[in-house]
């Protein structure tokens, strides 16, 4: 793991004593919205990470200083609580965590740098969580696993920052393994790695720059539209507990009335099976075919699931018939955020150029893009 190296950014933070850890933002291929639905989801950890660095000091007072706010905070251990709307709500969420299962934190002073870009959809919040929980667990010698230490970053995030996440921003955070995605099961939490190899192609994010506020509450109004689903299938099926159980079979029947519904659960059951294939696919080395399968992940992201916008569409259907690009679609829950794609290395410069004026013509928007490689999961870089 020596190939991480401590940024320049953190060097004055650095003593004899101090743990530096790195924890990367991630990407999620294919599986889009099944989390919740005890499903699938396909991840993997990136390149761009969020760096911590940690040491004990005497008395009780945590000193953190965040270098992309050029911010600093004091608390005192005894007076922790949710700072919303602040950087320091994420770290305290997690020192809260461990407090909770009976770990005695003693003082620290913390310092916090990240290259993961704020609002694009690659779980700089997650990222954060597992690096704090990740240096803490080694200050403090805890000894909890790293599916522990998910779970103690996604509690973060629920009761301190008060989003109700999935697990599998921090799993794949921890988890992460370079050139490799993770096929999660987002009900047993059982994961197996699958190659990927892109050979001469790349992944590149085109950022819409736009987070339309439908977002949350579209959401939710998902997620109970998918349990109304369930209820109605349950009925002819007991066995069906989430629509992981369900197959497209009995979505038509039994829910094939109920319009909304219908489309909503029926995206989700066959975006499971797309995975699925998906992951063969990888084994056999064939990126052309589930390069497909994002394209009709997006299809069904927009038409079914209805989660999309102009601006995502608008660069999925720009890229759909070009032969440099093998695969695209929205990444993330939707309504603005970056769309993911493969596309021919060569082929990059060129596209992003042109891609970026008709963007600014026909969105009146600028267009951000980052390249991203596959890398390892949360790793200490000093300790």
């Amino acid at each position: 793991m020596g190939e991480y190296k401590i940024p320049g950014q953190l060097q004055e933070f650095v003593t004899d004593n101090t743990i530096v850890v790195r924890s990367p933002g991630r990407i999620n291929l294919i599986g889009e919205h099944t989390d919740y639905n005890e499903g699938f989801v396909l991840p993997a950890a990136i390149d761009k990470a969020v760096y911590v660095t940690i040491e004990k000091i005497e008395g009780a007072k945590l000193y953190l200083h965040s270098i992309d706010f050029n911010e600093s905070a004091e608390v005192e251990l005894a007076d922790i609580k949710p700072v919303f709307g602040h950087w320091s709500t994420y770290i305290l969420g997690v020192v809260d965590q461990f407090l909770q299962k009976g770990q005695t934190v003693p003082g620290f002073k913390l310092g916090i740098y990240g290259n993961v870009p704020l609002g694009a959809g690659l779980s700089s919040s997650a990222a954060i969580e597992c690096a704090v929980a990740f240096a803490l667990n080694e200050l403090l010698q805890s000894g909890f696993s790293r599916k522990e230490l998910a779970l103690i970053a996604q509690a973060a995030e629920h009761k301190y920052a008060g989003v109700k996440c999935g697990i599998m921003d921090q799993f794949a955070s921890l988890f992460g393994k370079k050139d490799h995605v993770i096929r999660l099961d987002c009900r047993s939490l059982e994961y197996e790695y699958f190659p990927l190899e892109l050979g001469e192609y790349e992944i590149v994010l085109f950022d819409t720059m736009v987070k339309h506020t439908l977002a949350s509450s579209e959401y939710n109004i998902r997620r109970s539209q998918c349990e109304e689903g369930v209820m109605l299938i349950g009925q002819n099926y007991p066995s069906v507990h989430s629509l992981r159980d369900a197959t497209v079979e009995m979505v038509n029947e039994c829910i094939g009335e109920f319009e909304t519904a219908h489309r909503r659960c029926k995206f989700v059951v066959e975006e499971n099976i797309r995975l699925q294939e998906g992951c063969t696919d990888l084994l056999n080395g064939n990126v052309e075919a589930f390069g497909k399968k994002m394209f009709a992940t997006h299809e069904g992201l927009s038409k079914e699931y209805e989660v999309s916008c102009k601006e995502l569409d608008y660069l999925v259907s720009y890229v759909k018939n070009n032969p440099d690009v093998i695969g695209a679609r929205m990444m993330g829950g939707g309504f603005g955020g970056c769309t993911i794609n493969i596309i021919q290395k060569d082929a990059v410069e060129g596209l992003v150029s042109k891609l970026t004026e008709a963007y600014a013509q026909n969105m009146g928007r600028e267009l951000k893009y980052y390249l991203v490689s596959i890398e390892d999961g949360t790793t200490i870089i000093k300790s």
